[in-house]
């Protein structure tokens, strides 16, 4: 009988590509993830790693165990779902993540609610990029993810996971409270997020080469440095920060808006506390915290 959680170990280095990738990625020791790979090699009778250069591979049984862990671990899950349906009970662990306007703007009224609702539910909210959320997912360390993406580049979801779309999120500009939007956005000079981040990108693509001076994640950061006047930012409504003094918000007409999103394991769909938490994310999202 094949032992399911040194399956996971072994789809952790599968996924990672070593055994210290793994080992941080389950959050345990090297010499755990090699003491339950041992076992497993014990149990199926064939080695599952084998030396390359300075690092180590799957032999051919290993990655076609790991190919099949994932359908065997999702099949685990649906059946824990099922029982779990069928106790009725909202209880246990549940991992969440959510990029960061959304974890200031959503998750406190969702979480607020879960925890009246539904004491017997620990939830634990980490905030990741959508990428690194939508990674965590499919690895099953992370349960309900809130993401984002714009109409003009919707998110392609990988297979195994289901959505629900929670709100639209209009932007305004952000200009000095003595300066003048241009007519053409692209002429200003602009104080956005870090490459890489989704909205950065979006920017990037949408203006064509903007004239980028300054970036910073935080949207608070943002602000700073347009009300000193050097330069212009776009401003989410969810999850408003106060706008500092020497900060004037402009409305754009059409309003740049993105879409936020719930994902989940389609194969955990059924499982109560999956539920609840998407029940407590639309709520939450008709309600937003400004």
């Amino acid at each position: 009988m094949l032992n399911l959680e040194r399956l996971r170990v072994l789809r952790a280095v599968s996924t990672t590509g070593s055994v210290s990738g793994a080992a941080a990625h389950l959050h345990v020791t090297t010499s755990a993830v090699s003491q339950q790979l041992a076992r497993l090699e014990r149990e199926v009778g064939q080695p599952l790693l084998e030396r390359n250069g300075r690092g180590i591979r799957l032999t051919d049984a290993a990655a076609l165990l790991a190919a099949h862990a994932d359908r065997l671990l999702a099949q685990v899950e649906r059946v824990e779902a099922d029982l779990a349906r069928h106790r009725g009970a909202v209880a246990g662990a549940l991992s969440m993540a959510a990029f960061a306007t959304a974890a200031r703007g959503l998750l406190p009224g969702a979480l607020r609610a879960l925890r009246t609702d539904h004491p017997g539910l620990r939830v634990r909210l980490d905030e990741r990029e959508p990428p690194e959320a939508i990674s965590g997912l499919c690895r099953g360390d992370v349960d309900v993810a809130v993401v984002q993406d714009w109409p003009e580049s919707p998110l392609e979801l990988p297979e195994g996971l289901s959505r629900e779309t929670l709100l639209d999120d209009p932007l305004d500009l952000a200009v000095p409270a003595d300066h003048e939007p241009r007519a053409k956005l692209a002429d200003e000079e602009w104080i956005t997020w870090t490459n890489g981040q989704l909205c950065h990108d979006w920017l990037s693509r949408t203006l064509g080469e903007p004239r980028i001076v300054h970036t910073a994640s935080e949207h608070s950061t943002q602000l700073a440095l347009v009300a000193a006047g050097l330069g212009v930012a776009l401003l989410p409504r969810l999850g408003r920060d106060h706008v500092p003094d020497g900060v004037r918000v402009v409305p754009i007409d059409p309003a740049p808006t993105r879409q936020v999103h719930a994902l989940w394991r389609t194969s955990a769909a059924r499982r109560p506390a999956i539920r609840a938490t998407v029940l407590a994310l639309r709520h939450a999202a008709a309600h937003p915290t400004p």
